[in-house]
């Protein structure tokens, strides 16, 4: 086999990009997203910087201007923490919508130069447009898709109350993961956080108008394929380094490739640390993070939420509650009576493994190219969570040991 020469990631070449396409064919506009990160890698100089508060003001403003017949007024912008691929502002607004005074908190929340995450705001404002009313999503009132107004796209949406723990719990690693809710809270917040899971991959996806994503053919291995074909295009363009365990893994998952036997609406991050409660009447108030949002098989979420990185060790010693809400059988048990759907235990493993791929291609190979290349404002965070890859390589290993 040929060296990697992965030199060419720092400045991929047309050719390059060219052959990435039509060895990994992915939806059109996830293939229009990879390909603009590639441009974006390219073109743009080494000398960026993170965006400035006062900038991002200044885009805000121009974004109003242009877009807002009647006069507004904003105030008190300020970063938001959380999030670990976007940039997100808070701010206050007085405007008119429809003719009628409102005073809003809005979010603008807006991709960095380079993201591990190359996702579509507007394939998130559409998600978050369909599920308004069905379970607690921010509206959606702006996107600037194509970067008009601000330096990269950019979805603005209101601002939601909540938090994502308890505040006196301390959570044990980066990014949401590892929350100790306690009994009190898991008791209230499981059955919703089914129900909502439910919800979701039961919508009814020929009503919503989805214009961003493709529906992958019932009866075929379509889904599956798109979602690993994106997730080897993805280790290909990013990685810095040769893991056979990868290699392994890819040539398992590409033989044993599961048929579809209904298409599904997929958050592609549905886990705790990615909705918001209210602490006091333990209601979910809010769900946010829909950037990997797709349509495909339910059992994409459910091994995602399965996740022992996810989870939160039990003080029996016995496992650990998913998410840490639930024990994986009261997981099962309460979204195969909710939903009405079954869980198929062999495209759960083949989506497990997968995850675990995935999650390998975030940290040791997107993570490391967004730092290596220093045009995002979170290199710390992206440090952080490639040190995650112990952990999902260990995993990956243990699974593919247990099948092989």
């Amino acid at each position: 086999m040929a060296a990697t020469n992965y030199a060419i990631l720092d400045a991929p070449t047309r050719e390059f990009m060219a052959h990435m396409q039509l060895k990994y064919p992915t939806e059109r506009e996830t293939n229009e997203l990879l390909v603009r990160k590639l441009e974006r890698r390219t073109s743009q100089t080494q000398d960026y910087h993170v965006p400035r508060l006062s900038e991002m003001e200044q885009w805000i403003h121009a974004f109003f201007t242009a877009n807002l017949d009647a006069p507004f007024h904003i105030t008190h912008p300020r970063w938001l923490a959380g999030g670990a691929s976007k940039l997100q502002v808070l701010f206050e607004i007085e405007w008119q919508q429809a003719g009628k005074a409102r005073q809003d908190r809005m979010v603008v929340r807006m991709d960095p130069a380079e993201s591990h995450n190359a996702t579509s705001r507007l394939r998130e404002a559409e998600l978050l447009r369909a599920f308004r009313g069905v379970i607690p999503v921010p509206e959606v009132f702006f996107v600037d898709e194509q970067a008009r107004w601000f330096p990269e796209p950019a979805l603005i949406y209101a601002f939601s109350d909540g938090v994502t723990k308890p505040k006196t719990t301390a959570s044990g690693a980066v990014s949401g993961l590892g929350i100790r809710f306690g009994a009190d809270l898991r008791a209230k917040l499981g059955p919703q956080f089914v129900e909502h899971l439910a919800k979701i991959h039961a919508f009814p996806i020929d009503s919503a108008g989805f214009t961003t994503m493709e529906s992958p053919s019932t009866g075929t291995t379509e889904a599956a394929q798109l979602q690993l074909n994106r997730a080897r295009r993805v280790w290909e363009e990013d990685r810095g380094e040769d893991f056979p365990l990868m290699d392994v893994a890819v040539n398992w998952l590409s033989r044993n490739l599961p048929v579809l036997d209904q298409v599904s609406v997929i958050h592609g991050d549905y886990r705790s640390g990615n909705f918001l409660f209210d602490e006091a009447s333990a209601r979910i108030t809010t769900w946010l993070d829909w950037e990997r949002g797709h349509l495909g098989d339910r059992h994409r979420d459910l091994a995602w939420i399965t996740q022992a990185m996810f989870g939160d060790p039990r003080d029996d010693g016995q496992g650990y509650y998913i998410c840490g809400l639930l024990s994986e059988q009261e997981f099962h048990e309460r979204y195969q009576n909710t939903s009405g759907l079954v869980i198929d235990p062999v495209r759960l493993q083949w989506y497990s493994v997968l995850n675990c791929y995935q999650a390998l291609v975030s940290t040791l190979g997107s993570c490391y190219r967004v730092v290596r290349m220093g045009k995002n404002h979170q290199d710390a965070l992206m440090v952080a969570l490639k040190a995650e890859a112990a952990m999902a390589s260990a995993r990956l290993q243990e699974m593919l040991m247990e099948i092989l």
